[in-house]
């Protein structure tokens, strides 16, 4: 009798409407995370540590590669067919042990979610700005040229005559970079009031699904061109790297390889070696096809040719170059400088870095089966990264810093989310920085491999970018339109910015470019946009998808928030900051989220629990 009467209640449960403004339905939750290998808190073996830190170190050495490609014109490092490689190698293994600190700094104190520290496209722009205000880069003859021959040659020459390498070459490029750690030093001071005072803790409850949505996928398609071009040194081999890691992760991802335990072989115990290490197998076998075509001579060996880039000796010189040990340090280019033209360009390049970190964190956490992050978590996370560009400022890094997406896509590929992975990966990124001929090695890496990884990567971070579109009504046109809009402006707008900057002319130069940087900058505008339009547009909560984001706070008690939001606890204290009510008005604490839940988000919170099935003390009831 008890039995029937029980089945009648369980019944009733299933047919009775949910008594909710914004008619709440089992939905797409935040929660209904991704199958992970290894979660955020999880600890892996110490040698799985080691090897899936060594490759999101490759990751980040992928990218570091490109960036002294990239800063290396303006900078005057190159200056036509001649390049001073030695300082390509001491710029890597600088910006080495500048990820590394700012790495172990983030996942600890910072926002603590597995996200490698690295440089950000934002900071480009104002960094070539700054540049061109030294004028033209001096002539840069080979190693072992005369001057007294050059200028017997070129009785007319006024221009400012250099070889390669010397003290006058190297002073050359380092006046500017010294511009440039001034100017990046200044302007991170923002993001540290920023994020320590919670400004940006109040600007994210206006920010949901579609904003990040946008924000993310930009930063992968607006780096399209970037990875066609660098592929584009040699397609079949860009193509190989991408086709290897489509296998490795894809295809073979569910083969292990046998382990032998007591003598005996097991393949249920064995590893999915395929599935945690796809980029380091492809760049391997692709760095070996490589060799072998080099030294059969299938790849020219004519500097003008376009397939030169693909031979693995196109800058062998450089490990002859480079000195085994070099330790960075602080001001090793010289005392930094500071313009104000610059600081105002550099702040432009700081305000996009924050929106793209924001993301990021959102990603991250997901992908490593983490709740979304807490308020505290993103102003510490935000405070973190402004050191972490002081930081990169005093080394001399040519870049800023903030959350590098091409490792938060290794996270998607690897399905590998351990804090302490990454940790160890920045323990590898310092102990390998100092390494100089090491850091020589990377720089012989073949430029089509690295744009093969980047097609993966970039494509990888768009896609985890859209997949937040889950959590909000795609039937809506008032969804469809932002999306689409948002997308469409942050696509376009700094494609005609970029082609007509001269267009842009407000009679003051420092307001110029400031305008420059911002419209050039697709994340901030498309971002912009989003965020303007999903805050102005009439929508209801579920419709926008905020009660995927709210329902992880709302509510819950105050022993129910900490557990779940344990993950972004400090690494220590915490009973003392839980145990303080003090600690609570603190932006950066992690009890800081008990008072910031308003009336509404925790009646929508409690609503959005009995929708899931949980009753009003917790446990779970029988699924709706």
């Amino acid at each position: 009798m008890a039995e029937r009467e029980h089945d009648k209640i369980e019944v009733a449960k299933k047919k009775m409407p949910i008594d909710n403004d914004d008619n709440v339905e089992p939905t797409k939750s935040i929660d209904d995370l991704p199958k992970l290998q290894y979660a955020i808190e999880d600890v892996p073996p110490w040698y799985i540590c080691i090897v899936l830190g060594l490759q999101h170190f490759l990751t980040l050495a992928t990218t570091v590669i490109s960036a002294p490609l990239i800063i290396s014109a303006p900078l005057c490092i190159q200056v036509g067919q001649e390049t001073d490689e030695l300082a390509k190698a001491e710029i890597i293994g600088t910006i080495f042990v500048v990820a590394g600190i700012n790495t172990f700094l983030q996942t600890l104190f910072g926002c603590r979610l597995p996200i490698v520290q690295g440089g950000s496209a934002a900071f480009l722009p104002p960094l070539f700005a700054i540049a061109s205000t030294f004028g033209d880069c001096p002539t840069v003859l080979p190693m072992g040229s005369n001057l007294t021959e050059f200028y017997i040659m070129n009785p007319n020459s006024t221009e400012p005559v250099v070889i390669n390498g010397s003290e006058e070459h190297r002073e050359a490029w380092r006046a500017r970079m010294r511009a440039v750690q001034g100017t990046l030093m200044v302007a991170s001071v923002l993001e540290i009031l920023v994020g320590f005072s919670g400004i940006m803790g109040l600007l994210l409850k206006f920010i949901g699904p579609i904003v990040i949505t946008v924000t993310i996928s930009l930063i992968g398609l607006s780096l399209a061109n970037l990875a066609a071009n660098i592929a584009a040194n040699q397609w079949g081999i860009a193509f190989l790297t991408f086709a290897l890691i489509l296998i490795f992760s894809q295809y073979m991802a569910k083969i292990k390889i046998p382990s032998y335990s007591n003598g005996k072989c097991s393949k249920s115990l064995g590893y999915p070696i395929f599935q945690l290490f796809p980029v380091i197998l492809a760049i391997l076998v692709a760095y070996i096809v490589s060799v072998i075509l080099t030294y059969t001579d299938v790849f020219p060996d004519d500097k003008d040719h376009i397939y030169y880039k693909a031979r693995t000796d196109s800058r062998i010189s450089v490990l002859t170059n480079a000195k085994w040990f070099r330790f960075p340090y602080p001001g090793q280019w010289g005392r930094p400088t500071v313009t104000v033209a610059g600081v105002f360009g550099m702040l432009a390049g700081v305000l996009a870095s924050m929106i793209e970190s924001i993301g990021d964190y959102y990603v991250a956490a997901r992908l490593s089966g983490a709740p979304p992050p807490t308020t505290a978590a993103i102003n510490r996370g935000i405070g973190m990264e402004g050191i972490g560009c002081i930081l990169a400022g005093a080394w001399g890094t040519g870049n800023g810093t903030t959350s590098y997406s091409e490792n938060i896509g290794a996270l998607g590929i690897t399905q590998v989310g351990s804090r302490r992975v990454i940790q160890t990966g920045a323990v590898i990124m310092l102990v390998l920085g100092v390494i100089n001929k090491f850091c020589a090695v990377f720089v012989t890496i073949p430029d089509p491999i690295v744009g093969g990884i980047y097609i993966v990567m970039f494509g990888m971070v768009t896609a985890v970018g859209l997949s937040n579109l889950q959590f909000v009504d795609l039937n809506s046109s008032r969804n469809l339109f932002i999306l689409g809009v948002s997308l469409m402006l942050g696509l376009s707008v700094p494609d005609w910015t970029n082609k007509n900057k001269e267009m842009i002319n407000t009679g003051e130069p420092i307001i110029d470019e400031i305008f420059r940087v911002l419209l050039s900058t697709s994340m901030f505008i498309g971002g912009g946009v989003a965020f303007f339009l999903d805050n102005t547009i009439p929508g209801t909560k579920k419709e926008r998808g905020l009660l995927a984001w709210v329902h992880q706070t709302g509510g819950l008690s105050a022993e129910e928030t900490r557990k779940k939001f344990s993950c972004y606890d400090m690494p220590f204290g915490n009973d003392a900051i839980y145990n303080a009510s003090w600690t609570r008005y603190i932006p950066i604490c992690p009890n800081f989220l008990s008072v910031t839940d308003t009336e509404d988000s925790s009646e929508i919170g409690e609503k959005s629990k009995q929708a899931e099935g949980y009753t009003n003390d917790g446990h779970e009831q029988s699924a709706l």
